[in-house]
């Protein structure tokens, strides 16, 4: 079984990931950002590096969800194959930072893997407003993330809710902004609850 947890950048998707893990005894995977070789780059020129960070991470995704699809255990992963496409690619090729040739050789290359692979049994999206991530990027103190635009945000938060009013899969949607669920064991419990009633009689 393979579930998905979906979200913005600094809306806890990390943090989600590890804490159901731990609850459920689920094997994670997790997003390669710490070993991105394009990732400053990225940040402090998103024109110029926008087709090599996304093809990156494409690469990173379809091998991670190869890796699930031979798996027999529960595999739970901190975002999914989709979302570079539809949040990420989108919002780029959106804000003039893809050119039409990069885009559309982006998409020839996703459109084989999807007809290889299987999206996630539950995605789990988080729901986060934009000074909620502000305020998450800023405690996280990544130096790379620091110069990351409100309209950047914006753009990518809206390309994930046009995503998810569209999502044809099993689909559970949380409201970030009102939960602490790695201080607060009730946010984690209600989470977890959820999560129970959507999996309950199909996994289980």
């Amino acid at each position: 079984m393979h579930i998905g947890i979906a979200g913005n950048i600094g809306c806890g998707k990390t943090t989600l990931t590890r804490l159901l893990a731990a609850h459920y005894g689920w094997t994670p995977k997790y997003e390669s950002v710490t070993y991105n070789p394009y990732l400053e780059d990225y940040y402090k020129d998103i024109p110029r590096w926008s087709y090599n960070l996304e093809t990156y991470f494409l690469a990173q995704r379809f091998k991670d969800v190869l890796e699930i699809a031979k798996s027999d255990k529960v595999i739970i992963q901190d975002r999914t194959l989709m979302e570079g496409v539809y949040i990420f690619v989108a919002n780029n090729y959106e804000q003039g930072n893809l050119s039409e040739r990069d885009y559309d050789t982006y998409m020839q290359l996703f459109r084989l893997m999807m007809s290889m692979v299987n999206p996630p049994d539950l995605l789990v999206y988080l729901r986060s407003s934009v000074p909620h991530l502000v305020s998450q990027i800023q405690k996280r103190g990544r130096e790379y993330e620091q110069s990351i635009s409100l309209e950047y945000l914006a753009g990518l938060n809206d390309h994930y809710e046009k995503w998810i009013g569209e999502y044809p899969g099993r689909l559970l949607v949380l409201d970030a902004d009102s939960l602490d669920f790695e201080h607060r064991p009730e946010d984690f419990a209600a989470i977890t609850d959820k999560i129970d009633a959507e999996l309950f009689g199909r996994f289980k």
